[in-house]
């Protein structure tokens, strides 16, 4: 009983205190020793319980900011005008689409809650989202899709996007749903899907005319992930940062980042300086990012489904249209100078206008691998040679049949189709035969006609023989000259002597430079032509008033050749630079875009490549690099094959910086 009562008294707070009174000092030292490993068991047991059932998790909250160059301000945040690179990194965090990108490069649904494809797929009924709305809390409904549409369709709109909606039919069957009518069915419709959708409310009282003027190209309103918190220019009124924060209203998973912000520097110096003191996260250049040390940042490569190329306007020269020439252009073509020279490494060499690499397509039969002596051989059968008098560059000479020649001796009294095409000839001088008519019979006029013509040319006519005057009849003398004057001559001189233009902007001045010297060497001579992009578009692309262009063009994930190669895109607004024109790849071309299975379709583009090599419109050059310097306390962010730049945003409501332990 005694040993009961002295245990309960030890069970309490009192009860503990007494037992280190009765406990030796070795007891204690012991006890304290027990005591303070159970404690560390228990502990190292809830942390590893802790740790394991539970997993580092992204949480909301931070700033990316992004450096861009001034060359890059903003103009349009508006998906119809969207054209430039800040431009469309903008819309794409501010806009949504029908349709859209994931990280993997597939389209799957935006906006969209479902759709059908029917009637062979020329008709596609889209069903919007429940409850979506803009960031000004207004309503987002079939309406607002409709206007977009409506609106890049107008011509007086201008939008660079309107050959893809031409003949596109729609129709609104509810406030939430659209049927899209096709005149042909069309896999690549669902590219254009992703079209970012710009509300009624906002623009619906905007005349075409102020449509690009307008203060909502600045100040958006959206669907998209974010909105625009502020926007800041100097006294310039020139853009210095532009700021995005979170949208509420935005329909799915808000994005972890809650702010975004676009720093804008004047010189490439200035923005790696702001890297390096670590006052943006991320930024990307032109060229030679790599050669660029930045420890705590990570290099991002994206593959593009882009190319650079130069092609061939077969209209605008008469050595350009020789297929032989062009082929010859292609093996004399270095591409591997280009990219190491130009892009620093930072690209791949391009043979084929469908980039099998990028879709898992077969590799061209034909490749023009760099061979000179192969290029000079070809121009040589082609009848282009060297002569001491070309100074190096080399010349083709045609010689002509002529449809029609002076052979029988005329005089008055003479009649018949000779006298006709005398009396043309002879009217194209007012001063010889002002009288101009054409009769078919040689009379009084016509005798003193021929006369005025044989003292005009007195030195070549009169002269050698003996004469002075004129004497009315056409004789051989006055024969070789008639057809010398009224006809074209018979041989013709085509110098391998064209115009390159391009844009102004790097790297394209240098490879244009580079392209100028490695044609050389075949005995072309190159004149190189710099615009500005908007002169370039307006007065050189659009009238198609060019011999050749260096230029670049973008294919989507969704791969379809037709605006670029199709012969009815050869004028404006189509993109057919090289206006190529062949019917068996048009009809190849139209069979691909027309089929729903992809199979069929890889067949189809596959035969395309190598038809359309075999022509050689263009020389295909590269594909580069499009690399992205982030700062590695941004975590998130997926590498891969990306429709455009601005694709890189795609899953931007994964990137984070801040973390947190939740359990699993």
């Amino acid at each position: 009983m005694e040993i009961t009562k002295g245990l309960k008294k030890l069970a309490t707070l009192t009860g503990w205190r007494q037992l280190f009174k009765i406990l030796t000092k070795k007891e204690k030292i012991i006890f304290s020793l027990f005591l303070f490993f159970f404690i560390a068991s228990l502990t190292f047991l809830l942390i590893g319980f802790y740790f394991k059932n539970t997993e580092i998790q992204p949480t909301a909250g931070g700033t990316y900011s992004e450096g861009v160059l001034t060359s890059s301000l903003p103009r349009f945040i508006n998906p119809v005008y969207a054209n430039s690179d800040i431009d469309r990194d903008l819309t794409e965090l501010i806009f949504s689409g029908l349709m859209k990108y994931n990280s993997d490069g597939k389209i799957v649904p935006d906006l969209t809650k479902n759709y059908q494809i029917v009637d062979e797929g020329k008709t596609w009924e889209i069903e919007l989202r429940e409850n979506l709305s803009w960031s000004d809390e207004k309503p987002l409904t079939a309406d607002d899709v409709i206007f977009t549409i409506e609106t890049i369709q107008n011509p007086e709109i201008k939008s660079p996007l309107r050959a893809n909606w031409l003949g596109v039919e729609m129709e609104r069957t509810s406030d939430r749903t659209i049927r899209f009518k096709l005149k042909n069915s069309s896999i690549v419709f669902l590219d254009y899907l992703t079209l970012k959708i710009i509300p009624k409310h906002i623009w619906e009282n905007v005349s075409p005319q102020n449509f690009p003027l307008s203060l909502f190209n600045l100040r958006p309103i959206g669907s998209g992930h974010y909105k625009l918190k502020d926007l800041i220019q100097d006294n310039d009124d020139k853009i210095t940062s532009l700021d995005l924060i979170k949208n509420p209203n935005y329909y799915e998973k808000t994005p972890n980042l809650q702010e975004i912000s676009f720093q804008f520097f004047d010189k490439e110096e200035d923005l790696i300086k702001a890297a390096q003191e670590g006052k943006i996260n991320g930024f990307s250049l032109t060229l030679g990012a790599t050669s660029i040390s930045l420890a705590s940042y990570n290099i991002y490569n994206f593959s593009l489904p882009r190319y650079f190329a130069v092609f061939f306007n077969p209209e605008g020269s008469k050595a350009l249209a020789e297929r032989e020439v062009r082929q010859a252009l292609n093996y004399g073509t270095n591409k591997e100078e280009i990219i190491e020279k130009i892009l620093k490494g930072e690209g791949k060499a391009v043979d084929s206008p469908i980039l099998p690499e990028i879709y898992g397509f077969k590799a061209p039969e034909k490749i023009y691998q760099f061979d000179l002596e192969k290029a000079k051989e070809i121009l040589e059968k082609a009848g282009f040679v060297e002569t001491t008098e070309s100074l190096g560059i080399r010349e083709k000479t045609i010689k002509k049949e002529l449809a029609f020649q002076f052979k029988s001796n005329l005089r008055t009294g003479s009649t018949g189709k000779e006298v006709g095409e005398l009396q043309k000839c002879l009217a194209k001088d007012k001063e010889i035969y002002p009288e101009g008519e054409i009769t078919g019979y040689f009379g009084q006029k016509t005798k003193e006609a021929v006369i005025k013509f044989q003292e005009k040319y007195a030195d070549e006519i009169l002269k050698p023989s003996g004469l002075e005057k004129g004497t009315g009849d056409v004789l051989k003398a006055t024969r070789n000259k008639l057809n010398e004057v009224c006809f074209e001559k018979p041989e013709e001189i085509v110098p391998l002597k064209f115009s390159l233009v391009t844009v102004n902007q790097p790297p394209l001045v240098e490879v244009a430079s580079l392209l100028k010297q490695q044609w050389q060497f075949l005995g072309a001579d190159v004149e190189i032509k710099i615009y500005d992009i908007s002169t370039l578009e307006r007065d050189i692309i659009k009238p198609r008033s060019y011999q050749a262009i260096l230029f670049g063009e973008v294919l989507g994930l969704l791969p379809d050749p037709f605006p670029f190669w199709h012969s009815n895109q050869k004028k404006d607004p189509g993109l057919n630079l090289a206006l190529y024109g062949n019917k068996e790849c048009d009809k190849i071309l139209e069979e691909a875009r027309q089929s729903l299975d992809e199979g069929k379709r890889k067949e189809f583009l596959e035969e395309f490549q190598d038809v359309l090599i075999e022509d050689s419109p263009a020389v295909f050059l590269y594909n580069p690099d499009y690399l992205c310097f982030v700062s590695k306390e941004i975590k998130g962010i997926k590498e891969g094959v990306i429709a455009e730049p601005s694709k890189r945003f795609v899953d931007i409501e994964n990137w984070y910086i801040k973390t947190k332990r939740a359990f699993k």
